[in-house]
């Protein structure tokens, strides 16, 4: 069943409307017909089981049929990711969106070879987002994450130091029995932060400015390379969190 996306007030307690360019794509790509059905979210948190009433060339009207289970995580989660080189970066953030972030930092850091102007850099958090959408739309989420634009690793730092926890997986860090008891004291409905390091790793000064208010975890005996690890986390957070 497709997932479409909608704002809160194109929601009416037995209607929904699609307007944009998910119009197009349900009349001209999927070819849907009246009768057919759809789950579509208000990115607050509402699902629901619609079916196609009326098609016209710039909205799709529903009827709600009934709420549908939610699929977010129970807690929030923002992946603070050092830029890697090549197309990393939209793998990280597609599959991050289907396993549950809500946020996704892109982080400038000492060993990025990916050095992004300010013109380059907001070119390419459009394109990020919407794939983003995309993985959103694939793995029935009831919200988009939202990609943030391009920071350095000090303002990615103030901002984690809102959140209730703060993980960075290093390779040095003291074995999986830490990582188990770190995971094991994070409650639903914490903000979680994930900070991943670049294809050649944080720089030792890095690691220093983050060391006093991040929990560092090992992600298992084995070396990750950076587009595999936030994942990596991920899949164990949403282990530990989800019943």
């Amino acid at each position: 069943m497709f997932q479409f996306f909608v704002e809160p007030e194109q929601i009416t307690a037995d209607q929904a409307v699609i307007t944009g360019s998910d119009v197009n794509h349900i009349r001209n790509v999927l070819r849907m017909k009246c009768g057919g059905q759809v789950r579509v979210s208000n990115q607050q948190g509402g699902d629901f089981l619609c079916e196609i009433t009326e098609i016209h060339p710039e909205q799709i009207i529903l009827n709600i049929i009934e709420p549908c289970r939610g699929t977010e995580l129970p807690v929030k989660v923002t992946l603070f990711q050092g830029l890697p080189k090549g197309d990393k970066m939209e793998l990280v953030i597609q599959k991050s969106a289907e396993l549950g972030v809500s946020e996704i930092v892109p982080v400038a850091m000492k060993n990025c070879v990916v050095k992004l102007d300010a013109k380059k850099a907001e070119h390419k958090r459009a394109r990020w987002q919407a794939i983003a959408e995309s993985g959103a739309k694939q793995s029935k989420r009831s919200v988009i994450p939202n990609v943030k634009p391009v920071c350095s690793l000090k303002e990615a730092a103030e901002y984690a130091g809102q959140m209730d926890v703060r993980l960075l997986p290093y390779e040095q860090a003291r074995g999986m029995a830490y990582t188990r008891e770190v995971l094991g004291r994070i409650q639903k409905g914490d903000s979680v932060g994930i900070f991943i390091g670049p294809e050649g790793g944080f720089a030792p000064e890095e690691i220093e400015l983050l060391r006093d208010t991040m929990e560092i975890i090992s992600l298992g005996n084995r070396i990750l390379r950076t587009e595999t690890a936030g994942l990596a986390a991920l899949a164990m957070l949403i282990y530990e969190m989800e019943d």
